[in-house]
């Protein structure tokens, strides 16, 4: 084996990116014995905008388990909002659609979860003092006469190890370097989204059933949005709130992540479209402007939703361009390989962006360990990896793509078409919702795709 930095023999291990899925892995190697260094190119664990919602499935919640110590996972469930109870789907106008109720399981590793991305990220970086790298921005990477890989930093440093895993995100200089041919498109759909702080007035804008849970608007011209109502266990001071009792609370109040934290109870939202509803240069609006732009968008929405918007916190407001992956062809295995967006980049249409992620981590953390313990080789073990998260990975793109409204050419987004399949949408939630059979079988399936490990 080659000797990594420190000098002794262990297997030592790159991670560019200190995002969701490169932080899992990196706890679950160091876990295991295993030499791990991750390069974060933000200059301190509190950069970024961060603080929007990641639901994190069984599929995610399993993998944090397996890759966190027991109280660091302790720690993510007792920081998570207060779960989704009910899945809900109105029109426009704030006409109920569709309401399914979630029921939690009892074991938090197979449940569903609400954490803010700012929180996530601060729970993963726990503990990593001398694991992460900041204001590290990686350049590119060259293979070593020795069979290493040395990755090369903007500010002139170095560091060689045995593997150098892309975990830095859609627009990954290592997948640019490693798979030069390897394609991310516009899906031709632009979101725009916020936060309003979940106060009071601002709760009485929402269906009760609508703080409880994932609310999600069809509406005509191909729009939709997409409301989530955030509630934490601490309060505006940062102080674990009335009723947070035993170990949970514990866990928050010796928790140091909420220092660098400024997650506050919220209700996000986000409305997308296809690209050519927008203003031709709504990306380099900002704040008010964006908001406004949201706003006259949605002129004939319900005086609540459009109200909730406009007293969202304008500095909180952004446009993001939805992306996709083309897939891409096996390669020959090497010292060199990825997980996350890095190589999968999906839309948001099923929200498993950061589960398939964090499902890539624990399938190479075992990979991996097989090699530290003498079972297999590097390459090996490498391309075993790849073999299995290709497939998933990319069917979980397609997926996430054939959602209605995530692709700018869906039918949904045309004129006059475009009327018959929003009918068609709404009519089939109706369905499910009002016929116990097909509830049950919708739920089922919901429930089955979000918690699977299976081979895609």
């Amino acid at each position: 084996m080659a000797r990594h930095s420190g000098g002794d023999d262990r297997l030592h291990v790159l991670i560019i990116g200190a995002g969701t899925g490169g932080m899992c892995l990196a706890h679950g190697l160091r876990n295991a014995g295993i030499s791990v260094a991750v390069y974060e190119r933000d200059k301190t664990r509190a950069d970024g905008l961060h603080g929007y919602r990641v639901g994190i499935s069984p599929t995610g919640a399993r993998s944090l388990r397996e890759c966190l110590s027991p109280e660091l996972f302790d720690t993510f469930v007792a920081t998570c909002a207060r779960p989704p109870r009910h899945f809900n789907v109105y029109t426009e106008k704030l006409g109920r659609v569709a309401s399914f109720e979630i029921e939690p399981p009892e074991d938090p590793g197979q449940a569903e979860h609400s954490v803010s991305r700012m929180t996530l990220r601060q729970v993963l970086l726990s503990d990593m003092d001398d694991v992460v790298e900041y204001g590290k921005t990686f350049t590119r990477y060259e293979q070593t006469p020795d069979g290493r890989v040395t990755a090369h930093f903007a500010d002139g440093t170095t560091a060689t190890g045995d593997l150098l895993v892309a975990a830095d995100g859609t627009n990954s200089p290592v997948r640019r370097q490693f798979l030069p041919d390897a394609v991310v498109r516009d899906s031709g759909v632009i979101a725009i989204a916020a936060k309003a702080p979940s106060t009071p007035e601002n709760r009485a804008l929402v269906p009760e059933v609508a703080l409880n849970g994932i609310s999600t608007f069809f509406a005509p011209k191909g729009q939709f949005m997409i409301l989530h109502s955030m509630e934490f266990p601490w309060d505006h001071d940062g102080k674990v709130k009335d009723g947070v009792g035993g170990n949970d609370a514990e866990l928050i109040a010796r928790w140091p992540g909420l220092l660098y934290d400024n997650t506050r109870d919220y209700l996000n939202w986000g409305l997308s479209a296809s690209a050519g509803k927008f203003p031709a240069d709504v990306m380099n609006l900002r704040g008010p402007e964006l908001m406004r732009v949201a706003l006259d968008m949605t002129g004939a929405w319900h005086a609540d939703v459009r109200e909730l918007m406009r007293r969202s916190d304008p500095a909180s407001c952004f446009a993001v361009r939805i992306r996709t992956s083309e897939p891409v062809e096996a390669w020959q295995p090497g010292n060199v390989t990825l997980l996350g967006d890095a190589i999968h980049t999906m839309t948001p249409g099923m929200g498993v962006g950061a589960n398939t992620a964090l499902r890539d981590a624990t399938l190479l953390t075992r990979e991996l360990v097989a090699v530290a313990e003498g079972g297999k080789k590097l390459t090996e073990a490498v391309g075993d990896y790849e073999a299995e998260m290709l497939p998933y990975g990319t069917a979980r793109v397609a997926d996430s793509l054939a959602q209605n409204g995530m692709s700018g050419s869906d039918p949904l987004h045309r004129p006059f078409i475009g009327r018959i399949v929003l009918a068609v949408a709404r009519t089939f939630f109706r369905a499910n919702d009002k016929i116990p059979a097909l509830r049950r079988r919708f739920i089922a399936g919901l429930r089955e795709y979000r918690g699977s490990d299976a081979e895609a």
